[in-house]
Parts: C-alpha cells; sequence; structure tokens
C-alpha cells in the first residue's frame, strides 16, 4: 500500500472510527469527550499531506463487473474535502461547549451521528466514480437525519419526515436514474477530467441529464426541492452548522460541480445549462427577498444559504473556467462565513435565550465578541473586501462578463445587495439600537464556543488572500474540464 493509500484511508476513516469510540466511550463521558476534541485533527493533518502527494485511486471492494467502491482524491475533491476538516474539530469543540451548556440530552448519540456525516462527506468528497459518490450521497442523508430528529418533539419529527421525504425522494426517482443512464451510455461510472458522456449521448440528452442530476442531488436546495432546509431549523444549532455549512448542502452543490467537470466537460453542455443559470438565479433573488421576511435569526439564515448555494449552482451553470473557479471559492467562502454565523446564532440563545430578530436591539454592547465576527462573516458572505465572499463573487462575475451573459452578471450584483438589505439591518439593529428596558443582563457565550467562532472567521480574512494558491490548484481540473489545454 503507498504513502498516498495510507493517507486517505486515515482522513477518511478517522470520523468512522471516532463514530465508534464515542459509542463504545458512552459511560465515560470525559473520556468521550476529550477523544471527540483530539481525534478530529487526525484527518486534517493527513489531508494536508494527502494534497502534495502524487494523486491515487483506492478500490475497496467490486459491485458491477467494472466498477464498484473506489476513492481517487483530485484538486476540486480534496478542496471541499478542506472545508470539511477543517470545521470538523471547531464544530466539535462549539458542540460539546453547546451540547453541555444547554443540557442537550443524548450527547453520545449525537456525537455518533455527527461524526459518521462527517465521514459521509469525506467519501463523497473522494469519490472516484458516481457509484461511490451515490453511496455515500444517500448515507450522509441516512446519518444526518437523527440530528435533524435529535429533539424527538413533535416539530422535529415533522421536520424529519419532509427531510427524508425530499431529499430520498429525489435521489430514488431523478439521481439514482441518472446514474443508471450514464453508465449505459458511457460504460462507466468513473470520473474523468472533461468528462465520460461525450460521443456517447448528444445535447438534447445531456440536457435532461443535468436536469435529473440537479433536481436529484437536492442537497443543494434549489428552488423549488429546498423546503427541506428551512423546517431542519428546528434541530440543535450544531447540526444547523453541519447542514449549512460543514457538510450537507456543500455535498448537494459539489455533486453538481463534479458531474459538469468529470462527467459532462462543459463543451458537451454548452446549449443545455442555460436553464440552470436562470433557475439558480431566481433562487438567488427569491430566497433573499423571503429571508428579508423573517423575523427568526436561524431562518433568515437559512434562506440566506439557499440564495448563496444557487451562486455556486450559477457558476456550474456559465460553464467558463473563471465562473468555475469561483464556485469552487463560494463554497471555501460560504462555509466559512456561515458557519460563524450560526455559530454566533446559537452563542445568543445559549447567553440571552434570544432567537427572534427584533430581539437583538443592543446586544452588541453585551456580547461584543459574538457579534464582531459575526459581523466579519455576514460581511464576508454579502463579498465586501478583503474578505473571501467578494474573491468568489468576482470571479463569478468574471466569468459572466467573458461569456457575455448579462443576467448573471445583473444576478450577482441584486443578490449581493439583497444580501447586505437582511444582514446589515442585523448589524445596525445589535450595535446601534438599545436594549429594551426589561431585557435581562447577561454577557457572552462559554470561550469555547467564542474560538470555534474566531477561527473560521479569520479565515473569512486569510481566504481573500489565499486564493490565489487555490485557484491554482484547482485550475487545471477546470481547464481540462473546459479543453483548455492538455488534462493530465
Amino acid at each position: 500500500m503507498t504513502t498516498p493509500q495510507i493517507l486517505l484511508i486515515t482522513c477518511l476513516g478517522c470520523p468512522f472510527a471516532l463514530a465508534a469510540i464515542s459509542v463504545a466511550c458512552r459511560r465515560a463521558p470525559l473520556v468521550r469527550d476529550v477523544l471527540n476534541l483530539l481525534l478530529p485533527f487526525v484527518s486534517p493533518a493527513a489531508l494536508g499531506v494527502l494534497a502534495t502527494q502524487p494523486q491515487t485511486t483506492l478500490h475497496v471492494t467490486q459491485i458491477l463487473e467494472d466498477t464498484g467502491i473506489a476513492f481517487a482524491p483530485e484538486p476540486v475533491g480534496i478542496v471541499f474535502a478542506a472545508l470539511v476538516c477543517t470545521l470538523w474539530p471547531l464544530s466539535m469543540l462549539y458542540s460539546l461547549a453547546y451540547l453541555h451548556q444547554n443540557q442537550v440530552p443524548r450527547i453520545t448519540s449525537f456525537l455518533t451521528y455527527y461524526n459518521l456525516s462527517i465521514g459521509c462527506a469525506l467519501g463523497v468528497a473522494f469519490a472516484g466514480n458516481l457509484l461511490t459518490l451515490f453511496i455515500f450521497y444517500e448515507a450522509l442523508t441516512l446519518c444526518t437525519y437523527p440530528l435533524v430528529t435529535h429533539d424527538r418533539s413533535a416539530d422535529a419529527q415533522a421536520a424529519g419526515r419532509v427531510y427524508l421525504g425530499i431529499l430520498v425522494g429525489s435521489s430514488a426517482v431523478l439521481l439514482l436514474p441518472a446514474v443508471v443512464w450514464i453508465y449505459y451510455a458511457a460504460g462507466t461510472l468513473d470520473f474523468t477530467r472533461g468528462g465520460i458522456l461525450a460521443g456517447h449521448v448528444d445535447g438534447t440528452q445531456a440536457t435532461w441529464l443535468l436536469l435529473l442530476i440537479v433536481f436529484g442531488a437536492s442537497k443543494a436546495a434549489l428552488m423549488p426541492l429546498h423546503r427541506w432546509l428551512p423546517r431542519a431549523m428546528v434541530a440543535p444549532v450544531p447540526v444547523s452548522a453541519l447542514l449549512h455549512a460543514v457538510a450537507v448542502v456543500k455535498a448537494g452543490v459539489f455533486v453538481i460541480i463534479k458531474c459538469v467537470l468529470y462527467v459532462f466537460g462543459t463543451e458537451l453542455l454548452e446549449d443545455g445549462a442555460r436553464w440552470l443559470a436562470w433557475l439558480a438565479g431566481f433562487t438567488i433573488i427569491a430566497a433573499s427577498l423571503v429571508a428579508l421576511r423573517q423575523a427568526s435569526l436561524k431562518k433568515m439564515l437559512a434562506y440566506s444559504t439557499i440564495s448563496q448555494l444557487s451562486y455556486i449552482l450559477l457558476g456550474a451553470a456559465l460553464l467558463k473556467p473563471a465562473a468555475l473557479l469561483g464556485a469552487v471559492l463560494h463554497v471555501l467562502a460560504h462555509g466559512f462565513g456561515k458557519i460563524t454565523l450560526f455559530f454566533a446564532a446559537g452563542a445568543i440563545q445559549t447567553a440571552s435565550g434570544k432567537t427572534r430578530l427584533h430581539e437583538l436591539s443592543g446586544i452588541g454592547r453585551r456580547m461584543p465578541w459574538t457579534m464582531g465576527l459575526f459581523a466579519v462573516a455576514a460581511l464576508a458572505i454579502i463579498g465586501v473586501p478583503p474578505l473571501a465572499g467578494f474573491v468568489g463573487k468576482w470571479f463569478l462575475l468574471e466569468g459572466a462578463v467573458a461569456g457575455g451573459d448579462h443576467f448573471a452578471a445583473a444576478i450577482l450584483i441584486v443578490g449581493s445587495t439583497l444580501s447586505a438589505a437582511y444582514l446589515v439591518p442585523v448589524l445596525y439593529r445589535a450595535f446601534f439600537m438599545d436594549a429594551a428596558p426589561d431585557a435581562a443582563a447577561h454577557g457572552e457565550a462559554p470561550l469555547a464556543m467564542l474560538i470555534a467562532m474566531l477561527i473560521p472567521a479569520l479565515f473569512c480574512a486569510v481566504l481573500f488572500f489565499a486564493a490565489d494558491a487555490v485557484i491554482a490548484y484547482a485550475a487545471p481540473t477546470v481547464d481540462a474540464a473546459a479543453h483548455i489545454g492538455p488534462a493530465p
């Protein structure tokens, strides 16, 4: 076994091992908690070395005649895995502080399914073929369902039914038939730079296949298959962070980006992705308008996620190298920004019990660290320089201009303006309005929660200056999909 394969097994296997350890240590909660704080650092360390190694393939088992479960890390998948691995230790630190501070029951069950979900997300990131991608994509749904329904209330059970109904239903009815169609058309499910379908399907068939994949991968929350995401906000805040920033919705958009780059190739979709650009543009605007009307902080952030995900899908639909790179960059920017926002929402709830927007008047003076970090993340999501969201949106705009797509360019500008319209008033209320006279006194959330917020907020700034490194790493894959230069 080669060194890259050992690193791959270490990175991918650590979350599953930690899930088993959490169950084994259920009667020793201190040991369980310490291990859940320490072991998540193994995966990012292994991934950091793996990213510098020659690309490798790990075949696990054969299922069909010429395909099975296999992993083959490549640049775009490693970028997604880097987001998951970076946010995993922070999520565990935050989760343990939140769970204990709010006396959430069944902590072992929570940690077990949380770690399993991280492992499934990494399985999606490292998948070497469509079959492996589909298996881990579905496993991610099943592992996150117990987290969505964790408090076992009637609302949580109802949300869980919507969650499973939309995600499993769309996969079974749309995504699975697409995988089968691709297998019989191309004779393979292996991912190949530049695509595997050229010469096997025509433009009309490619359009229908893309439609099946886009709506089958409903974790991307493209309208009208988005209702599961706001409904899932009944879950504890660390679950919201997992859904919105770390794993679930990012798995949805990753599936679509991966298929555009490695199954279709941009030439095959030249006339077949326009509908996706229009629908993504509609979702950006419509979800932002709904976010403006929300009274709940978490619900507002949920509709913000629906809108921001469609920036990524718009980049994939534009098919230009700059736009595709912008989509990859926005996966990172949104991940770091949105996890900070949800962590801040949980910190506010923990320290003050407040969850409604009108209750946040003056809270910036009582929780300056929390709201200061919220402000950094909000500005990053809007796309204000020098923060990460600006770089991704700039590349998306560059791709739109390069393709002469005035509709996409207008959507990007209007969408960012609407992002400011629902996020800036929160900051104004927090820092410039007075608290209600009868508001109870309170301070900051526990230090562990603040640390978990601080690091991704810093990444929102660091990524602005490190964007060139991400672009250089992912560009060969994007260029190969667009047939610019030789594919390695």
